[in-house]
């Protein structure tokens, strides 16, 4: 599948300079931001930073036609396209990466930190940015870093790496700061989008561990900023972030009995990573590395297991949610998972929609588009479930 790239460009200051013609990239993936560098490289010989997403006309991603805002770095030596003014000029959700300036205010963030760390970089790539995160590769001659800056609602992600800190299922944070950036040693391998079943077990396996590591954390995570969402928490959670969406109210209405007899099941509240598909995980043959904990919690452990069982075979999702079972047991004599399991199952698709609630509320309306179906699509999941 094709993007067709119209890239509006923009000068440090934020002074419009107008529209470089269209072009084709290969990577259909509208968060993708390396593609676009590369293609306006190739085909205009102007170096750019994507800043932000403008149109999809598609309405939803990937391919199809796609325009950015982009700074131009340097003098622009093709004949640019008028271009209308980009509205607003400001706009109080939007990231700080997402501004003129913002990205190379950024870099020499991670830079300061990587001549402090005593392994300087001499390339800079940008690979990634969105409503939820920006990510550049550093490379030099110590190795290859990662920056990665989130937005305010991602913010915890640095507090439950440096709690980790020592565990090598989890990156290493080399830095972070305030703002949301991070700067991340380099994890080796590839992201297992496409792991099959035995792989999942794998991971379900090692993450379990970690989740009977950070039994006794809890209550350090939560006063780190990792939001709380322990029972009565859960309940008050979902229904505020989705109070906007009154098709979420009937799934609500009984959600509170629901969540006392989950308790009721004796499994304890723990580090939850909320979003363990495989594409957040990384393999290099020799381990297996979990990423991108901005969605993570405090809460329920099933949660995660739910999350990773999600897209296979019915025959092979329950042997994993069995073996999941069986490990509960083996630590917590006495209490039921596979009752617990059951109850959660729509919970998780509504605690899911909520995720989703959330990212709209707080991002700016042009980047809203990634996000505008998932919140009807999880509750008709949850309620399915429920049914």
């Amino acid at each position: 599948m094709v993007r067709t790239v119209r890239l509006v460009l923009v000068d440090a200051t934020g002074r419009m300079l107008g529209a470089l013609p269209d072009f084709d990239v290969p990577v259909p993936w509208w968060q993708d931001a390396a593609a676009v560098v590369a293609g306006a490289r190739a085909a205009y010989d102007v170096e750019v930073t994507v800043l932000r997403l403008l149109t999809g006309r598609r309405g939803r991603p990937p391919g199809g036609h796609v325009s950015y805002l982009a700074e131009a770095a340097g003098p622009v030596r093709v004949p640019l396209l008028p271009a209308e003014a980009v509205q607003p000029a400001a706009h109080p959700l939007r990231a700080p990466y997402a501004q003129p300036g913002g990205p190379a205010a950024s870099l020499a963030w991670a830079a300061a930190q990587l001549d402090r760390l005593g392994r300087p970089a001499n390339v800079s790539a940008q690979e990634r940015t969105w409503n939820l995160s920006a990510v550049w590769r550093l490379d030099g001659p110590h190795g290859t870093a990662w920056l990665k800056q989130v937005p305010v609602f991602f913010r915890h992600e640095a507090a439950v790496l440096r709690l980790l800190a020592d565990d090598p299922a989890t990156p290493r944070l080399l830095a972070a700061d305030d703002e949301g950036r991070m700067l991340l040693d380099h994890v080796p391998g590839e992201d297992r989008y496409g792991a099959d079943p035995a792989e999942r077990a794998t991971i379900a396996a090692r993450h379990h561990a970690l989740q009977i590591r950070t039994l006794p954390a809890a209550d350090r995570l939560v006063a780190a900023g990792v939001p709380d969402l322990r029972g009565p928490a859960l309940t008050r959670w979902l229904r505020a972030t989705l109070a906007p969406h009154p098709a979420a109210d009937p799934l609500i209405a009984g959600l509170e009995a629901r969540l006392d007899e989950v308790t009721r099941c004796g499994l304890p509240d723990t580090l939850v990573h909320g979003d363990l598909h495989p594409g957040n995980v990384r393999a290099d043959g020799r381990r297996h590395t979990i990423i991108d904990w901005g969605d993570a919690f405090v809460g329920h452990p099933a949660f995660d297991i739910l999350r990773l069982t999600e897209q296979l075979p019915a025959g092979s999702a329950a042997a994993l949610v069995a073996d999941w079972c069986a490990r509960w047991r083996a630590d917590v004599p006495g209490c039921r998972p596979e009752r617990a399991v059951a109850l959660l199952r729509p919970v998780a698709w509504l605690r899911m929609a909520a995720v989703y609630a959330m990212f709209l509320a707080g991002i700016e309306p042009s980047e809203r588009v990634y996000h505008d179906r998932d919140v009807p699509e999880n509750l008709a999941r949850a309620s399915a479930e429920t049914g």
